[in-house]
C-alpha cells in the first residue's frame, strides 16, 4: 500500500508542476494588439498595420504601470510584515517557552512554524499577483480574437496558477515541517507536542492574511469608491476611462486586494484547518500510527488532484463558446470537484484510517470508537455544505435570480430604496448559510466529537484550488476589462471582458461564502484544540466537563466577543471612507486644474501615481488598527483574565463574525450586479440602461458595497481564525498564569 508520505507530497509536487504547465501555456501569448489587421487564426496575433502598434505600446504602458503599481504597494506592505513578523515571532519563543515550564525546544519549534506559516503566505500572495497581472493584459488581448474559448482560458489558467500553487506549497511546507519536528519527536506518545508546536504555522498564515485582507481591501475600495464618485457620478465618464486619475489605482487594487489577500486569507484557513484537526486527533497517532494522523492532510492532497481531473472540463472537454457558457462552466467545476470528492473521500479513509480507532471526547471522560464511515462522513459533510453555501450566495448575488433583481427595481426611485433593498438582502441571505452551517457542525460533532468539526472544515477546503482558481479568475477579467476601455479597444472587447466579469463577480461571491462557511468550521475546530491543550495542560483539572458559558466572567466576555466583529468592521469601513475622501479630493483636483483631461480625445494624461501614492500611503497607516485590536484583545483576555473569559470571547466573537461577514458580502455583491444587470438594460427598458437616473442610483449602491464585500466583510474571516488560532498557540502561557485565571484571577 502506498504510504501516506508518499500521497501528500506527490500531491504537493503535482499541484506545484500542474500550476507551471498552466503558466507557460498562458507565457505562450504575446502581448500584441489585433487591432487594425486580419487576426491570424492560431497565435491571434494580426499582420502589421492599422494602429496595432499604437495600440500594443499603449497595453504594455498600461501592464507595466498596474504591475509597478502592485509591485510596490505589495513590497511596502510586506516590509510592514516583515517587521511584524520578526518582533512577534520572539513574542512567541518567549512566551510558548515560559508557559511550557521554559521548553525551549516547543518554544522554538512554534517560532520556526510561525515564521514559515508567515513566509509561505507571503510567497502565496505575491505569487498570485505576480500571476495575475501578468494574465490581465493576455486575457484583454485573448479578448480580440473571435469566440470566448481562448479569453476565458487564459483567465480560468491564470487562476489555476494561484489556486494550485498555493495548495501545493501549504502541503509541502506543512507536511516537510512535520517530518522534521518528527526526528525530535519520534515517539507516538509525543506526536501531541509536535502538533502543538505546528499551531505556529496557522497564526503565521493568518496574521500575514489580516494584513492582506485589510490593507489590500483598503487600498483597492478607496481607489474604487474614489475613481466612481468623481469619475462616474460627478462627471458621468465611464468606468475605467484613461481620463480618471485612479483608474490604475483601481486596478492595482484588484490585484493586491482580491487576489493576493484571498490567497492569503484561504492559505490561513488550510493550516488553521489542518492544525486544529491534528491537535484534536492527535492520540489517533499512538493507537493506530503516523499514517492515520495525517488523514486530515491525505484529504487536502486528494482534493487536489480532484480539482486537476475538472478542471479539464471547462478548458479542454467542455469549453466556452457563447457567452452564456461562461458562468454554467465555473458553476460545473464547484459542482463536479464537489460530486467527485464524494467517492475519493471514502476510499481514502478506508485506505488509511483502521477499520476502528479510539478518540478522547473533547468534553467528559468518554473515549469515542470511530469507523472510517464516520470520519468520511464529517469530511463529506463539509464538502456538500460548502457547495450549499455557494449556490445559495449564488442565488442571493447573481442577477439571473429574482433577490438582485428587486434591488434593481428598488434603484427606480433612488438610492435610498436601492440602499434599503441591499442590506435587506444580505440580512436575508444569512439564513440559509447559518441553518447548513449548524446542520453541519451538529452531525459531524454527534459522528466524530470536535474532531468531526474539524474534519468538516477539511472537507470545505478540499477543492481550494478549483476555489481559489474561481476567486482569481474574477480580478483578473475585471483587470482585463479596465485594460481594454484605457487603452480604448474596439467597445466589442470590453463587452466580452464585462461577460467574463460579470460570471467572475458571482463565482467571486460563491468563494467569499465558502471562505465565511469555512472560516466558522476552522474558528470552532481551533476552539475545540485549544479546550483540548488545556485539559492536556491542566491534566483535566479546567474544561472537563466543558466550557460554562453561564459563569458570570465568560457570559461577559461572550457579549464582549460579540461587540468585536462590529468594531472591526466599523474601524475598516472607516478607513475606506478616509482614504477614498484623499482619492477624491485628488482627482478633482486634476480636474480642476487640468480641465482638457475631460475632454473626449484629451492630448495629456493623468497623474496615475498620485492616485497610488495616496492609495498606498493610507493602506499601510490604516490596516495597523484594526489589526493590532485582533491580535491584541485574544492575548491580553487570556493574560489578564485567564482562560474561562477567552473562552467566551471566542465564541462570541465566532457567532457575530460568521452573520456579519456573510451579510456585508452578499449585499455588496448584490449591489454590484444590480448596477451591471441595469447597464445590460436599453434606454427603451424599465430600468433605462446606463446613465440613467437609475443607474446612478445603482451606482451608489454599488459604491456603499465596495467595502462591505471587499474590505469589511471577507476580512472578518479572519477576525474569526486568527483570535482563535492565537489562542490556542498561546493556551500554555495562559494557563501558567494563576492555572488558567489570568493575572486579575477573576472568579
Amino acid at each position: 500500500m502506498v504510504s501516506a508520505t508518499a500521497i501528500i507530497l506527490g500531491a504537493a509536487v503535482l499541484a506545484l508542476v500542474w500550476a507551471a504547465i498552466q503558466f507557460l501555456a498562458i507565457s505562450k501569448i504575446p502581448v500584441k494588439s489585433n487591432e487594425g489587421g486580419e487576426a491570424d487564426e492560431t497565435t491571434g496575433l494580426t499582420s502589421e498595420g492599422g494602429d496595432a502598434d499604437a495600440t500594443t505600446e499603449r497595453l504594455l504602458e498600461i501592464y507595466t504601470a498596474i504591475y509597478e503599481g502592485a509591485e510596490s504597494f505589495l513590497k511596502a506592505e510586506y516590509t510592514v510584515c516583515f517587521w511584524f513578523v520578526l518582533v512577534f515571532s520572539a513574542i512567541v519563543l518567549i512566551l510558548v517557552s515560559w508557559g511550557t515550564g521554559w521548553d525551549w525546544v516547543r518554544g522554538a519549534f512554534t517560532m520556526v512554524s510561525f515564521v514559515l506559516g508567515a513566509g509561505t503566505s507571503i510567497v502565496s500572495g505575491y505569487l498570485g499577483m505576480k500571476v495575475a497581472v501578468y494574465s490581465n493584459v493576455r486575457t484583454t488581448v485573448s479578448a480580440q480574437k473571435s469566440g470566448w474559448t481562448a479569453c476565458f482560458n487564459t483567465a480560468f489558467r491564470a487562476g489555476a496558477v494561484m489556486g494550485f500553487a498555493l495548495c501545493g506549497l501549504g502541503i509541502l511546507m506543512l507536511y516537510l515541517t512535520m517530518l522534521v519536528y518528527r526526528t525530535h519527536y519520534p515517539q507516538p506518545e509525543e506526536w501531541i507536542y509536535l502538533t502543538e508546536c505546528l499551531t505556529g504555522y496557522g497564526l503565521g498564515g493568518s496574521s500575514i492574511a489580516m494584513f492582506g485582507r485589510v490593507g489590500g481591501g483598503i487600498y483597492t475600495k478607496a481607489a474604487d469608491v474614489g475613481a466612481d464618485l468623481v469619475g462616474k457620478v460627478v462627471h458621468g465618464i465611464p468606468e475605467d476611462d484613461p481620463r480618471n486619475p485612479a483608474t490604475i489605482a483601481d486596478n492595482v487594487g484588484d490585484n493586491v486586494g482580491d487576489v493576493a489577500g484571498m490567497g492569503s486569507d484561504l492559505f490561513g484557513s488550510f493550516a488553521e484547518s489542518t492544525c486544529a484537526a491534528l491537535v484534536i486527533g492527535s492520540s489517533v497517532g499512538v493507537s493506530d500510527g503516523w499514517d492515520a494522523m495525517v488523514f486530515p492532510i491525505i484529504v487536502s492532497g486528494v482534493g487536489v488532484a480532484v480539482c486537476l481531473v475538472c478542471s479539464f472540463l471547462a478548458t479542454d472537454i467542455l469549453p466556452v463558446r457563447k457567452e452564456e457558457h461562461v458562468e454554467t462552466a465555473l458553476k460545473v467545476q464547484l459542482i463536479s470537484t464537489t460530486l467527485l470528492m464524494i467517492p475519493a473521500i471514502f476510499l481514502t479513509a478506508f485506505g488509511f484510517l483502521p477499520t476502528q480507532f479510539a478518540l478522547k471526547a473533547v468534553v467528559g471522560e468518554t473515549e469515542l470508537t470511530i469507523a472510517p464511515w464516520m470520519a468520511a462522513s464529517c469530511v463529506i459533510m463539509g464538502t456538500v455544505g460548502g457547495l450549499i453555501i455557494g449556490l445559495i450566495t449564488e442565488y442571493f448575488t447573481s442577477h439571473s435570480y429574482r433577490p438582485v433583481r428587486e434591488v434593481a427595481d428598488a434603484c427606480k426611485t433612488g438610492p435610498a430604496t436601492n440602499m434599503i433593498y441591499g442590506i435587506a438582502l444580505g440580512y436575508k441571505s444569512v439564513i440559509i448559510p447559518v441553518v447548513v452551517l449548524a446542520l453541519v457542525i451538529y452531525g459531524s460533532f454527534r459522528l466524530c466529537d470536535m474532531y468531526g468539526v474539524a474534519l468538516a472544515a477539511i472537507g470545505f477546503l478540499s477543492n481550494l484550488a478549483t476555489g481559489l482558481t474561481i476567486d482569481v479568475y474574477g480580478p483578473v477579467c475585471d483587470n482585463a476589462g479596465g485594460i481594454a476601455e484605457m487603452a480604448e479597444l474596439d467597445p466589442a472587447v470590453r463587452e466580452k471582458t464585462d461577460a467574463l466579469d460579470a460570471a467572475g463577480n458571482t463565482t467571486a461571491a460563491i468563494g467569499k461564502g465558502f471562505a465565511i462557511g469555512s472560516a466558522a468550521l476552522v474558528s470552532l475546530a481551533l476552539f475545540g484544540a485549544f479546550v483540548t491543550r488545556i485539559r492536556h495542560s491542566s491534566d483535566d483539572a479546567l474544561f472537563s466537563d466543558g466550557v460554562n458559558m453561564l459563569e458570570p466572567l465568560t457570559f461577559a466576555f461572550l457579549i464582549i466577543g460579540g461587540m468585536i466583529p462590529f468594531a472591526f468592521a466599523a474601524m475598516t469601513m472607516k478607513s475606506v471612507g478616509f482614504a477614498a475622501m484623499m482619492m477624491v479630493m485628488e482627482v478633482q483636483r486634476q480636474f480642476d486644474e487640468r480641465p482638457h483631461l475631460l475632454d473626449a480625445n484629451p492630448t495629456e494624461r493623468p497623474d496615475y501615481d498620485a492616485c497610488i501614492k495616496i492609495s498606498t500611503e493610507a493602506s499601510l497607516k490604516e490596516m495597523l488598527p484594526p489589526g493590532a485590536m485582533v491580535i491584541l484583545t485574544p492575548l491580553l483576555t487570556g493574560i489578564l483574565f485567564g482562560v474561562n473569559a477567552l473562552s467566551g470571547l471566542l465564541v462570541g466573537a465566532l457567532i457575530a463574525a460568521v452573520q456579519l461577514a456573510i451579510s456585508m458580502s452578499n449585499s455588496g455583491g448584490a449591489w454590484d450586479n444590480a448596477k451591471k444587470y441595469i447597464e445590460k438594460a436599453s434606454p427603451d427598458s424599465d430600468l433605462k440602461g446606463k446613465g440613467s437616473d437609475i443607474h446612478k442610483a445603482a451606482v451608489v449602491g454599488d459604491t456603499v458595497g465596495d467595502p462591505f464585500k471587499d474590505t469589511s466583510g471577507p476580512a472578518l474571516n479572519i477576525v474569526m481564525k486568527l483570535m482563535a488560532v492565537l489562542s490556542l498557540v498561546f493556551a500554555d502561557t495562559f494557563y501558567a498564569i494563576n492555572n488558567g485565571g489570568g493575572l486579575f484571577h477573576m472568579a
